[in-house]
């Protein structure tokens, strides 16, 4: 610690107090005694100040003078006991998301509600992927106490509240190569989209939503649905879907169409809010650069349809991103605009921003720009919170926002979860130990690991890995082979030795790119 006589010995080799009165050891300076040194000190200060010593420092010219270095110094050191330094607060912008797992380590709380055993052949993957199946891709929704998992032609329903499941579907009826490719949670359902390719006159990829009852998992009604569409509300009494050219509710009884919204020729970009529904209307679909010239708004209840065009030019500029209290955003290179989703005017826009999801228990959206992540208010744009910095290391950075904490998942082997909370500007929760995490997105923004409507949020990880494969010999040529001679390619195993688990590995050894995993776990995160 710098104290003031440690100045005063540097500006004066062999001054103490003890030139007023020596200090003897046990004995203590009074008080009075070291007020007048000091006050002493300061007056030779000034008289030197009034004398010119300090008058006659020039630029340049502290590198020639030692007692000058002394008193520049000293300046220095002063400052650093006497000015205060500015604490964080709420106000200040600290650098976020870079707390990795050395420093969650505590007595924080455990973000981790419980976790279950996942079916079938699962390998882990290096980087984001994580822990993910040996083939194909799987999708999660959680909502409505029930966690769904599909995968292959799977569908696996698990409690929310505990993690003990619930029941196990097949979907059948469909060829080779058919695959899961959505899994979506409602009240009393699950609807599981399922792609493959058609065939004769219906070349091509296909789709088609199967709606299965939440509480044991069987087949309600499925209905024909576009390649990127799907079920975008549904219940125990019927389900809407976005199909290639209309929006049709059927009824999960009869299966009988309620209501149909034509919405063109090619397929076009959608996004929901709530009882609303948002679909573009562009000439070029939503795979097109054409403009999009007007908005659909329909209700999911009812099927009414409001054409909603903008008020300013004729388009609205970029694609249409995210739609959340009534408000909907379109993205493009300059930014993101925002426009009432009911007559068509320019609400806010923020230059270089892009749109990173909503969060619906603080009733904000969220943006990053640059490095910051950015909460903002829909109607007015007004920043409402703001974190900077990014996931530095292996750190995959902010997957999802609710009620103000942001989830991060650092990866690999020694992955961890941890939650940000962006008010106070700190981690407030965190869980190590879920090696390899994989957080399950939906591509239409509906369903994937984030509860919509509470803070739980679904993962995968690793809990054990299988053992490698020993390395196979190349086997030689024949001998008899009148072939030329041709110098061989190095085989596989005569690479230099990697850092192999072994049979029992535990999760904190290297993982090669597809290595199975022997114990894949469904992983239930509280924020």
């Amino acid at each position: 610690m710098i104290t003031f006589e440690t100045i005063v010995r540097f500006l004066r080799p062999g001054f103490s107090y003890g030139g007023v009165m020596r200090q003897r050891p046990g004995r203590k300076i009074p008080r009075r005694t070291r007020r007048s040194a000091a006050n002493r000190f300061f007056g030779r200060v000034r008289r030197s100040a009034a004398g010119g010593i300090l008058g006659r420092v020039r630029l340049g010219q502290a590198g020639h003078s030692p007692r000058l270095r002394r008193w520049a110094l000293a300046v220095v050191l002063l400052g650093v006991i006497l000015v205060p330094y500015p604490t964080l607060g709420a106000a200040s912008v600290p650098p976020a998301f870079t707390c990795r797992a050395g420093c969650h380590a505590g007595s924080m709380p455990n973000m981790v509600s419980w976790a279950a055993p996942l079916s079938g052949s699962w390998q882990v993957d290096p980087g984001l992927s994580g822990t993910v199946p040996a083939s194909g891709l799987a999708y999660v929704s959680v909502g409505d106490g029930i966690a769904a998992v599909g995968a292959g032609l799977t569908v696996t329903g698990y409690s929310s509240q505990t993690g003990a499941l619930r029941w196990r579907a097949r979907l059948t009826g469909f060829g080779a190569g058919a695959a899961i490719v959505s899994v979506r949670t409602w009240p009393g359902v699950i609807t599981a989209g399922v792609s493959y390719q058609g065939s004769g006159a219906t070349r091509g990829s296909k789709r088609t939503e199967v709606v299965l009852a939440s509480s044991d998992g069987a087949p309600m009604g499925r209905y024909p649905a576009a390649a990127f569409g799907g079920a975008v509300a549904a219940s125990a009494a019927y389900t809407v879907i976005v199909g290639a050219t209309a929006v049709t509710s059927y009824d999960n009884a009869t299966g009988h169409v309620r209501w149909q919204r034509p919405t063109g020729q090619v397929a076009q970009a959608w996004r929901t809010d709530g009882s609303s529904l948002y679909v573009a209307d562009s000439a070029g679909g939503f795979v097109g650069s054409a403009p999009v010239t007007a908005l659909r708004r329909i209700d999911l209840s009812t099927g009414t349809e409001l054409l909603v065009r903008p008020l300013e030019g004729q388009s609205f500029p970029g694609t249409l991103s995210a739609a959340f209290d009534g408000v909907v955003l379109f993205s493009s290179a300059a930014g993101v605009t925002a426009y009432s989703g009911s007559t068509g005017a320019t609400l806010w826009t923020i230059g270089g921003a892009v749109s990173e999801g909503t969060d619906p228990l603080a009733r904000l959206i969220y943006l990053t720009q640059g490095s910051s992540l950015i909460g903002v208010d829909p109607q007015t744009g007004r920043i409402k919170t703001t974190a900077s910095g990014s996931a530095g290391g292996g750190s995959a950075g902010i997957y999802v926002v609710r009620a103000g904490i942001a989830l991060g998942l650092d990866q690999g082997a020694s992955g961890d979860a941890w939650a940000y909370d962006l008010a106070v500007q700190r981690v407030t929760l965190a869980s190590a130990g879920l090696p390899w995490p994989h957080y399950f997105v939906d591509l239409g923004g509906i369903g994937g690991s984030a509860d919509p409507a509470s803070d739980q949020v679904m993962i995968a990880a690793c809990s054990k890995l299988a053992p490698t494969s020993p390395p196979q010999p190349t086997p030689s040529a024949p001998a008899t082979s009148t072939a030329p001679s041709t110098p061989a390619a190095p085989a596989a195993s005569t690479a230099p030795a990697a850092s192999t688990p072994s049979p029992g590995v535990s999760p904190s050894a290297a993982a090669s790119a597809g290595q199975g995993c022997l114990r894949p776990v469904l992983v239930a995160l509280n924020l």
